[in-house]
Formats: C-alpha cells, sequence, structure tokens
C-alpha cells in the first residue's frame, strides 16, 4: 500500500476498547499490504533488515519477543522516515535441534543405509517412552520429510504468535534455510569457496558429539562444571624410577603416547628425550617438553593420550606424536587395539562406553599396584556441545573446513578490521568480536555428520578397488543447483554406478547450520538470482541479533560476505540483551525458567507486552516483569481514552490550524522537543529513551494539559479555536511517537479521524509542530500552570474533597516575575482548578504557593 492509499475514517466509538484489536488490525495491514516492501526504491530510500530466522524446534519465548520487538520498533520507525522497509521473516529449520525434535516426536531414528520405503507412514504421535527410548530406524528420505512435515507446522505457530506481535513484516519475503532457495545459495558459496581454496577437506581430531554422532565447531562449544576425579598413575622410567602422572581420563591410558613437561622444570630435565613404560599395558612413550605444560598443575608432568582434549591436540600436531586412537564414534572403546598396544589388557576395555571403561581401568591399576592413593573428587570445566547432553571427544575424522582466519594471520587481521568497520550498539560489543576472532585457534569445521540439512554439494569417483578419491571432488554446474549427492548421480555418472568401483559416491555430509544461516543477507537478498533486488537491499543496513552467537551467526556472515563480496554485510549490529527471571537468572529452556508469550498476549493485549521489551535498552538485561506489562495496557487504555476525549472536544475538525494561546503555544513547544529526543534516540537505536520521554509528556499531556483548557476548547471563539487545534497537532504528533511501540491502538485511534495507516504517516518533526504555533511561545507556561493545578488538587485531596469541588478564594504567592507569567494562564488554571477568585500576592514566597480558601 502507498503513503496515498485511503481507508474510509471509522469515526469515535462510543465505548472504545482494547480488546479484538489485534485480530482486526492484523488482518486489515494484511489485507492493503500496509508492510509491503516497495523494490521500485533506489538503494539510498531502502532500509534493509537481516532478521534472524529463529529456530523451529520448540516454543517462542519472552527472549524472542524481547528482541524481535526490538527489530520491529526499528522497522516501523524507519518506514515512518520515509524508507522502504526491507523487513523479512525467516525461518531456521534445518540441523540437529529439528532432527532431536523428530526423533522424540515420532520416536524414529534415521539410518541411511536402508533404502527408501515409499509406502512407509509416519506413527501416530504421541508416542510411548519406549518407543522413544527404542527409535524405529527409517530411511533418509523418509526421515527428511518427516524433519519438514514437523518444521511446517512448527512455523505456522511462530508465524501467528508473530502476526499477532504486531511484527510489520513482509510475509511474502519469508524464507527457509532449507527451502529450495538457501539450498541453492548455500550450496553456490561453498562451490565458490572451495574454487578459491578458502573451502579444502582434511583428516583431522575432530570435536564430537556422541549423542548427536557429529562433529561441531569451535564456536558451538560450551564449558559445563561436571565433577570428576585425579587418578594419580605411576609410569615407569629407565633404572626402575616411578614417575606419577595426575589424571581425569585413566581410561584413555592405552592411547597414551607421550608425557609431557615444561621446559624449564629442572625435575624432569633429565627424562625428556628418554622412554618411560605405562602401567598395565608396558608401552614405551617418549618424554618431551612443551610450553604449554604447567609445572604447578598436578605433578607437574602430564600424560598426553590421542585424544582427551585440545591441549592434547595441539601437543600430539607440534610435538609431531604418534596416533592411538581408542574412542570411536558412538562413544565406546574400538573393539581392537592401537598398534603397538597389547590385545590382553585391552580386552577387557573394548566395547565398553567411557565411564565404564575409567572403571575398569581404575580396578585394573590398582590390582597392578600402579594407583597410588585414592582418587581426588574436583569439580572442573568439562565441554560440551552447546545442544548436546554428553561431554565431548575428540576422534580423528575426515571433515570439511572454511578458512575464518585461525590459521591465517592476514585474514584474521582482515576480519578484525571489518569488525571496526561495523557500528555495534553497544559500542562495548565490539570487545566479543575482536576477543573471538584473536582466539581461534583453527579453521571453521562446516561439515556435519547428520541428514537434515544442506548437503555437501561434491562426490567422489572410486577408483579400481571401491575408494574414493578424497583429493578431486567433483563439483556440480551452479544453474542446477541446489543438489543432492546421496540421491543425484555425479556429473558424467549415471545412478548405476553409485558405490560401484569405477563409478562415484555422493559426500555423505551436510553443512553446518551456521553455514546457510550465515548467508541470510545473500538468500533473502537474490544473490545471483534477482540482481536488481540484491543491489537495492546488499549490504543491508541492519543485522539484529543476540549476543550470545556474536561468535558464531554474526562473525560466520562477516567471514562470508568478506570472501566472496569484500565488504561487510551489513552496516549496524544491534546487539540484545538477556531476558531474566525474577531471581535475575537469565531465562533458560534448560533451567526450566522461561515464560511463553502467547498467554501474556491474549490476557494483557500484544500492546502492553511491546512496552515491556521497549523498556530495555540494546545489549541491557531485563528482568520479566507482569506489572510492567501492566503499566504498558494501562498507557494504551489511557491512550484510547484521552484520544476519544480530544477529539470530542472537537480536535479533529482543527487540524492544521495555529494554535494562538499562551498554554497551548507552551504545550507545543515542549511538545517539540519530545519529538527532537525521540526522533535522536530512535535514531541511535535508543528506543528505550524515545519511549520514555514520549511516555513522560503523554501523562503530563492527559493529567494537566487537557484538564487545563477542556472548559476553553468546548466554548466557542479564538480561546476555544486554538485549545482544540493544538489537541489536535498534539494528538497527531503523539500518536506517530507511540506507533513503533503500540502499534494496535495508535492504529485504532488514527483510524477515528485519519486517513490511511499511522504506520504509513510521516514520522513527526519539530518542524511540523513549530509551524502549528503562532505567537509567542514558553514552554515553562505549562510546566506553571501544571504546579499551580496541582496545588489545587493537592489541597482538595487533604480535604478528602472532590476534584469538582469549588474553591471560593484562592491565592498566588510567590515572585513576582512568576505570578506575572501565572496571569497570562490564570483563567486556564482557575477553571480547572474551579477556582471562583484567584488573587495573586507577589513576592511573599521564594517560589509559588497556591493557598486554598474552602
Amino acid at each position: 500500500m502507498t503513503d496515498t492509499a485511503r481507508t474510509a475514517r471509522t469515526g469515535v466509538p462510543e465505548r472504545p476498547t482494547l480488546d479484538g484489536l489485534e485480530e482486526t488490525w492484523a488482518r486489515h495491514w494484511q489485507e492493503e499490504g500496509t508492510y509491503a516492501f516497495d523494490r521500485s526504491k533506489k538503494r539510498s530510500d531502502v532500509y534493509a533488515i537481516d532478521t534472524p530466522p529463529p529456530t523451529v524446534s520448540g516454543e517462542l519465548h519472552m527472549g524472542h519477543v524481547f528482541s524481535y520487538t526490538h527489530t520491529d520498533l526499528v522497522a516501523r520507525f524507519q518506514r515512518m522516515r520515509g524508507r522502504t522497509v526491507f523487513y523479512p521473516m525467516g525461518w531456521d529449520d534445518n540441523g540437529l535441534p529439528t532432527e532431536r525434535r523428530v526423533q522424540n516426536v515420532y520416536g524414529v531414528r534415521c539410518d541411511p543405509s536402508l533404502p527408501y520405503d515409499l509406502h512407509w507412514q509416519p506413527p501416530a504421535t504421541p508416542v510411548s517412552e519406549e518407543r522413544r527410548k527404542d527409535p524405529t530406524p527409517i530411511d533418509r528420505r523418509n526421515f527428511v520429510a518427516l524433519c519438514e512435515r514437523l518444521t511446517a507446522a512448527d512455523e505456522q505457530v511462530f508465524e501467528a504468535l508473530w502476526r499477532r506481535l504486531g511484527l510489520s513484516v513482509d510475509w511474502s519475503l519469508t524464507y527457509t534455510t532449507i527451502g529450495r532457495v538457501a539450498r541453492a545459495t548455500s550450496q553456490r558459496a561453498f562451490l565458490r569457496n572451495l574454487a578459491r581454496g578458502e573451502a579444502y577437506q582434511a583428516e583431522a581430531p575432530t570435536l564430537w558429539d556422541v549423542g548427536f554422532a557429529t562433529a561441531v565447531a569451535q564456536a558451538e562449544l560450551e564449558d559445563r562444571e561436571r565433577p570428576g576425579a585425579y587418578h594419580r598413575l605411576r609410569f615407569t622410567a629407565p633404572g626402575g624410577r616411578e614417575v606419577l602422572i595426575d589424571t581425569t581420563r585413566p581410561e584413555l591410558l592405552p592411547a597414551c603416547v607421550a608425557l609431557v613437561c615444561h621446559p624449564d622444570d629442572e625435575r624432569y630435565a633429565d627424562l625428556v628425550g628418554t622412554l618411560v613404560r605405562t602401567p598395565v599395558f608396558a608401552v614405551e612413550v617418549p618424554v618431551r617438553a612443551h610450553p604449554l605444560a604447567d609445572p604447578a598443575k598436578g605433578t607437574g608432568i602430564a600424560m598426553v593420550c590421542t585424544f582427551g582434549d585440545l591441549t592434547d591436540v595441539t601437543w600430539w600436531r607440534e610435538l609431531q606424536l604418534d596416533t592411538r586412537v581408542v574412542i570411536g564414534r558412538d562413544g565406546r572403546l574400538l573393539p581392537e587395539p592401537p598398534a603397538g598396544v597389547p590385545a590382553e589388557p585391552y580386552a577387557a576395555l573394548a566395547g565398553q562406553r567411557v565411564n565404564g571403561a575409567r572403571r575398569t581401568l581404575v580396578g585394573m591399576l590398582a590390582d597392578a599396584g600402579d594407583l597410588v592413593g585414592e582418587p581426588r573428587e574436583i569439580t572442573h570445566p568439562v565441554k560440551f556441545y552447546e545442544r548436546g547432553d554428553r561431554p565431548l571427544e575428540i576422534v580423528s575424522t575426515r571433515q570439511w573446513y572454511l578458512r575464518n582466519g585461525g590459521r591465517d594471520a592476514g585474514l584474521r587481521e582482515a576480519l578484525l578490521a571489518r569488525g571496526g568497520e561495523l557500528r555495534w550498539v553497544p559500542e562495548h560489543m565490539k570487545h566479543r568480536y575482536d576477543h573471538w576472532v584473536g582466539g581461534l585457534t583453527g579453521d571453521w569445521l562446516v561439515s556435519r555428520q547428520r541428514f537434515f540439512g544442506v548437503p555437501v554439494p561434491v562426490w567422489y569417483r572410486l577408483d579400481d578397488a571401491g575408494e574414493p578419491d578424497w583429493s578431486h571432488p567433483l563439483t556440480p554446474d551452479e544453474a542446477i543447483l541446489p543438489v543432492d549427492p546421496s540421491s543425484d548421480p555425479a556429473p558424467g555418472f549415471d545412478e548405476s554406478q553409485r558405490g560401484l568401483p569405477g563409478g562415484f559416491v555422493g559426500d555423505p555430509d551436510v553443512l553446518d547450520t551456521w553455514a546457510t544461516s550465515s548467508l541470510t543477507p545473500q538468500i533473502v537478498g537474490g544473490w545471483e538470482t534477482d540482481p536488481d533486488l540484491f543491489a537495492r537491499v546488499f549490504p543491508m543496513d541492519l543485522r539484529p541479533q543476540g549476543q550470545e552467537i556474536i561468535r558464531t551467526w554474526l562473525f560466520a556472515s562477516v567471514v562470508r560476505a568478506h570472501l566472496e563480496h569484500g565488504v561487510l554485510p551489513w552496516r549496524d549490529a544491534v546487539l540484545s540483551g538477556w531476558i531474566l527471571d525474577p531471581d535475575r537468572k537469565k531465562m533458560s529452556k534448560s533451567k526450566g525458567n522461561v515464560v511463553t508469550p502467547m498467554g501474556l498476549l491474549e490476557q494483557h493485549g500484544s500492546d502492553a507486552v511491546r512496552y515491556w521489551a521497549a523498556n530495555g535498552k540494546p545489549g541491557m538485561d531485563l528482568a520479566f516483569d507482569p506489572a510492567q506489562i501492566k503499566v504498558g495496557r494501562r498507557l494504551a487504555t489511557k491512550l484510547l481514552n484521552a484520544s476519544r476525549f480530544a477529539l470530542g472536544l472537537g480536535a479533529a475538525d482543527a487540524l492544521r490550524a495555529p494554535a494562538t494561546a499562551p498554554l497551548d503555544t507552551a504545550m507545543l513547544t515542549e511538545l517539540s522537543g519530545v519529538v527532537a529526543t525521540a526522533t535522536t534516540a530512535f535514531d541511535s537505536y535508543d528506543h528505550t529513551a524515545a519511549l520514555q520521554a514520549t511516555e513522560a509528556f503523554f501523562w503530563r499531556f492527559c493529567d494537566d494539559y487537557i484538564e487545563l483548557v477542556k472548559e476553553r476548547a468546548y466554548g466557542s471563539g479564538p480561546g476555544a479555536e486554538s485549545a482544540r487545534a493544538a489537541l489536535a497537532t498534539a494528538l497527531s504528533v503523539q500518536l506517530r511517537l507511540f506507533a513503533p511501540v503500540l502499534p494496535y491502538v495508535t492504529e485504532e485511534v488514527w483510524s477515528w479521524w485519519r486517513y490511511g495507516s499511522v504506520h504509513r504517516a510521516t514520522w513527526p518533526t519539530t518542524y511540523e509542530v513549530g509551524r502549528a504555533v503562532q505567537g509567542p511561545a514558553d514552554p515553562q507556561l505549562l510546566r506553571l500552570a501544571s504546579d499551580a493545578l496541582g496545588q489545587v488538587r493537592r489541597a482538595k485531596s487533604e480535604r478528602k474533597l472532590s476534584m469538582k469541588a469549588e474553591v471560593p478564594l484562592a491565592e498566588a504567592l510567590g515572585p513576582a516575575a512568576l505570578l506575572e507569567q501565572l496571569t497570562v494562564i490564570a483563567d486556564d488554571v482557575r477553571a480547572a482548578g474551579r477556582i471562583t477568585k484567584l488573587d495573586l500576592l507577589p513576592d511573599r514566597t521564594p517560589e509559588l504557593v497556591i493557598a486554598c480558601a474552602f
């Protein structure tokens, strides 16, 4: 809908209500295309938002409402400022969370070795707990179809909530990260990374989530405090000298490849370069020196295993040690011992899970007399995949990587420089970006051993023995993207050659979900598919997002845009804070303290919930406070009723007429300052300051100004005309100032007396307000009148009189200059206070005092 589109004015209802506004106006906005993006506008007239696609694998919570409301405030403000706003919505539907949800809902698991079953039907839901514990294996195509089915249902629920909240999204621009466009975009970017040497494949130690059976990236790790124990093991050096080692993972003893000490540690200097013998297995391993060894930790000398933690990987790589892998991808010890490890003692461990193997090996150490003392219980940080529930292991796997500066100093500096080009709101969030980029220890692992995701778009030739040629992957032409190597044949082959010697095999992996989500500007902007649109929206203006995914979504998006386009993907990044529970703890599903929003939206109204959200600044935490939502409800109700009253005084017919009376010009002059403050605040992404200034003025306008002028406005003549003109201008301006925060009630009131949508109306300006002022304007007069009226009200309240009670005599005492100002507005004060006679007594008191006689 254009700015000139019209809707019929409805008139002022006899009993206005907030109930039902969401349904009425959400439907109207959709039918009228109120928030549709106008792609005919040039780039300078566009404001493009790279909206976070929420993960559709559960329920939205108040944290989502909080941050997405903030984005909507920006969109609405920019639209009213004359920009055509590119505001899409996406759904992040691929990846591990969706797969886990499908497994739990349907009681199935994916087995890619099974053939496709055309007639397979999903089980009725809900399924039993037994079915979840022993899920039915199904083929990959049917499993992916279940994922698509469940996410489609979840997306409808999410969209309904977003519409209820009043997000001014152009729903015709909606995308999904597993949709055809997203898959093609993600694969195209990967193939170009591969062609430029930025994507590569390597066999290397990999962080592995046993529960999800997939590799995970550095950015997806989190430390969790877990109980553990130090076990002191006795190694044997030449000459029978004992060397004591403290370890929390004795089960990795058969994977031991060295002992390592600090180069300056004199206790072990004579052992460096010699061989020591491991307990139980009697395997000889070298003693080496490395600066990462901590002389103050444990006994000062550590056991290096392949692989217990990331430090082991560093030592293994830099000291060029042997490899003895004992833990498999299923989290169990491998059935056969690694080379050089005797089979007899290892047999007791083979096939056991880690905890069981630990107990067994501790018993074996004790029996051999090589466990020194009792284990010492500790609590220590253990690395987990952020969505996983089992500690990570490190296994050696072949994976795809994307260069991100972790091993390239030049690229690292370039990406740090990109961070310096970005406008950060709040500014201190940039430190998190710099810290993350500066601390990278490796490239971005982008492949995942899962099923519901964007397939890695490559195949491999099989030699005469049926072995893949990993070093020369086969790639598709971009014109046929997206492809699925698991079901599409490789270029130059047909399906009958799949898996046969001399034929081909498809890469079985999918891309990390961030490898697709990092391309949201390109996906929704039509990169390579709609050049005209892409030129109008890219680079985008705004990336709003959570602070916890600076290291993933924000950084990954910067990497992709830098490598592909040589620019930042957007100009500004606005980071949201946390939502806290009443105990000031972060709300999270894992803690069980989240609040779901739909009930609150239905109970209090969307405007009230948005009001609560708008009271939180970018980057600042906000406590969930139902009392503040109730304040928002009262504000919306007051706006409804005050508008009805002002329009009932005849304000609708006085719009654009001049205000001439001193109190009216004073009020408008103060309102002009509010407009300036709110505009500056919104321009700085400080919606909270804009709301506070607008709300503070509104309550003075309702409680004082309307009361002061309503008698005059009911009358006739120049004074009445001035009051009605001032009311009309003030109401029009305040509706637009509140519109980003309270979209429903402002649209409702606007429809009573104005054409079109308030959300397509022009943002108010100080020039507009000033144009309505005719004659002298002293903003202090409104405050003076409010002070005088307030004292009269207090006097009545102290005597428990009605505010309508008459005051036969009131005396105004104060400095002569102040009372001279009061004379200018005395008629309005007398009328509002119902004062029969008002005497002015100058220079009796240092400040204004109104003494009432009853």
